[in-house]
């Protein structure tokens, strides 16, 4: 195999509506980073249906792994190694990535190497970064997860706390849905709330007792509709933007309160973002303030690497060859994967 530095990863996501293949060479160096997004073809239905997702990642995923190779300027045959997501996420959707990645990795003869798509989130944080280095704190914010996770190397992650119920950006996307706004709703919030006041409505914040780490945002998600249900059987009118700042701003101090008291429990002084809902301008401005204020040092990946894509699957593809860490043609989806501390397995 080629030198560190030189080496060529093929990386392939598809975990939920995002199909996704990139190349990376070495650990940080972005040849690719190609995206198919089916936004469009969800938003009539107000969320992923997941045979729908499916369907259209075998249509997509050729084409877009052909893409990534041909910005990058390489050819198939140059690739070292390929990474895949194979969970968390839609299990159908997995299957297909995991599926062309294996095919691709039996045909050129090339390690395979199956990655957690939480774990990837984090990583993106070092192709922003280049000088970021482990030890850190990191926030994990999407869809379908809001995790905080001290990341003690490379391969060393402990799960500080995780959601019970709804992950932040899942209730951002329901409680976008029930105030009428298009899928995805997140980015609708974020927009609508700049018009709002954020103490117009005090909506509740879950799990608020010191030492606790685990989020809940079901009750949130239902104070909001109580909320409106109630304005509608009073024929009152009801301003969209302070709902979206009001429950933003739940959100967000929740989030913040969480990842600060972390840091200080363990001493950390480096807290990174990462996760779709990080591009959230509200959630990233108030971390970097609170972070500012306090001498710690705070990251966050560019837009395009905090939803889902292929380059943070690379990246972290690339750190787990580095331990030996590669998957058997045997690889199989698992849709509710946790986080794998390999430095403890050993």
């Amino acid at each position: 195999m080629k030198e560190e530095q030189e080496r060529l990863t093929l990386a392939i996501e598809s975990s939920c509506d995002e199909t996704s293949a990139a190349v990376l060479r070495g650990g940080r160096t972005l040849l690719s980073n190609i995206i198919a997004t089916q936004i469009p073809v969800h938003q009539k239905f107000g969320g992923v249906v997941p045979e729908i997702a499916s369907r259209k990642h075998i249509v997509n995923v050729m084409p877009v792994i052909d893409e990534a190779l041909r910005q990058a300027k390489v050819a198939l045959n140059d690739i070292d190694q390929i990474a895949v997501t194979y969970g968390p996420g839609l299990v159908g959707a997995l299957l297909v990535g995991v599926s062309a990645a294996k095919s691709l990795a039996f045909s050129l003869g090339v390690p395979l190497i199956g990655v957690n798509h939480l774990e990837g989130h984090i990583f993106a944080n070092f192709l922003s970064a280049p000088n970021l280095e482990p030890p850190f704190m990191a926030l994990v914010v999407s869809g379908g997860h809001t995790s905080l996770v001290q990341v003690k190397g490379y391969n060393h992650f402990v799960l500080m706390g995780q959601t019970r119920d709804d992950a932040a950006g899942e209730a951002f996307d329901k409680v976008a849905r029930v105030m009428g706004l298009p899928y995805p709703g997140g980015p609708q919030i974020d927009r609508l709330a700049k018009d709002g006041n954020p103490a117009a409505i005090d909506f509740p914040k879950a799990l608020q007792d010191k030492g606790n780490y685990e989020f809940s945002f079901s009750g949130l998600k239902s104070a909001v509709l109580n909320y409106l249900n109630s304005m509608k059987l009073k024929q009152q009118p009801v301003n969209k933007a302070d709902v979206a700042a009001s429950f933003q701003r739940a959100v967000i101090e929740v989030l913040v309160a969480k990842a600060l008291e972390a840091m200080h429990a363990t001493g950390m002084r480096t807290l990174v973002l990462a996760g779709g809902v990080a591009a959230n301008s509200a959630l990233e401005g108030r971390l970097r303030e609170a972070a500012q204020a306090q001498g710690i040092r705070f990251y966050y990946p560019s837009t395009v690497l905090c939803t889902d894509n292929a380059a943070m699957i690379a990246c972290r593809g690339y750190y787990q060859s580095l331990a030996g860490r590669f998957s058997n043609l045997y690889l199989n989806a698992v849709p509710g994967l946790d986080l794998t501390d390999m430095d403890a397995e050993n």
